[in-house]
């Protein structure tokens, strides 16, 4: 299985590499740059071919970049909306360059307006930020939320409806990626319960496609299901739990999909805890099994 975590650029590309490797991965997640700052990094071409060189050798792929956390599409407000277009464009730019085989972003958030405007302005955005971009490689990932506040993407049915439209409107391609803790504390998928993961997939699978399900962000839910709680977990030191990362991990239909760690890092030796949590939770015992079927 490709089994990853979110490592930092600070110092260079290749050294988030190197962590990752250093750390037990095979697959990595970076910000291509600050996420909580409008003005953009610069790359250098070198770290950019020194990264390129380091995965191939040591076979960490996929690539995922995660957006800024400032960008919001969906914003009805002309300044935001505008800044949001212009800085999701440099994310494109900056995955195409450093050679990324996803970039992540959040659907966003239309506080203040109509869930179908707010629709309507990601479709709109994402349409005027790719404009004249082209990719074969690059895959933009629609990521689900807790569904608080205004957030777009707690309901499957609302990304899909985004990666519908968007993708008549662009020459980069849109799929999903689904964060275990998003979907638990949405309400919407339960994905702790043997039950609750089964409709997960069906879910998934009906109104997605579970091949267009790119990546998982696994993350354990410090929040009840239905808490609208957005706060990540150690692996197993949450409501989802050992076992619901075990269910998670083996089942069929989930187990090409690469996962990638987002968890607290707060006491030292945490990264490869978690790594390791994925790794020996996802190998099949050798009588019994725990993977559901549907």
């Amino acid at each position: 299985m490709r089994i990853g975590i979110h490592t930092s650029i600070s110092g260079s590309l290749e050294k988030a590499a190197l962590k990752a490797h250093e750390l037990g991965g095979n697959t990595f997640q970076i910000f291509s740059s600050s996420p909580r700052q409008w003005k953009p990094s610069v790359l250098d071409p070198a770290d950019v071919k020194r990264l390129q060189a380091t995965r191939e050798q040591l076979d960490i792929t996929p690539l995922v970049i995660h957006d800024s956390y400032l960008i919001n599409l969906a914003s009805c407000e002309p300044g935001i909306r505008a800044q949001s277009i212009s800085a999701f464009r440099g994310e494109i730019e900056r995955a195409l360059t450093i050679g990324a085989e996803y970039l992540v972003m959040h659907p966003g958030n239309c506080k203040g307006q109509s869930l179908e405007q707010g629709l309507i302005n990601v479709i709109g955005g994402l349409e005027e930020a790719s404009n004249g971009l082209k990719s074969k490689h690059l895959h933009i990932l629609l990521e689900n939320t807790v569904g608080t506040s205004g957030q777009i993407g707690s309901r499957f049915e609302e990304l899909a409806a985004i990666q519908r439209f968007a993708s008549e409107r662009m020459d980069i391609a849109i799929g999903y990626c689904l964060d275990t803790c998003h979907c638990f504390a949405s309400g919407n998928y339960d994905v702790g319960s043997e039950a609750g993961l089964h409709d997960t997939v069906k879910a998934a699978q009906d109104v997605l496609g579970i091949d267009n399900v790119r990546v998982f962000h696994a993350n354990d839910s410090k929040g009840a299901c239905g808490s609208h709680l957005d706060r990540h977990a150690n692996i197993g030191e949450g409501q989802i739990g050992s076992e619901g990362f075990a269910r998670i991990l083996r089942h069929p239909k989930l187990r090409s999909k690469p996962f990638i760690l987002e968890t607290p890092a707060d006491n030292e030796g945490d990264g490869r805890k978690n790594v390791q949590a994925l790794q020996t939770l996802s190998k099949s015992p050798k009588k019994t099994s725990v993977i559901p079927l549907g």
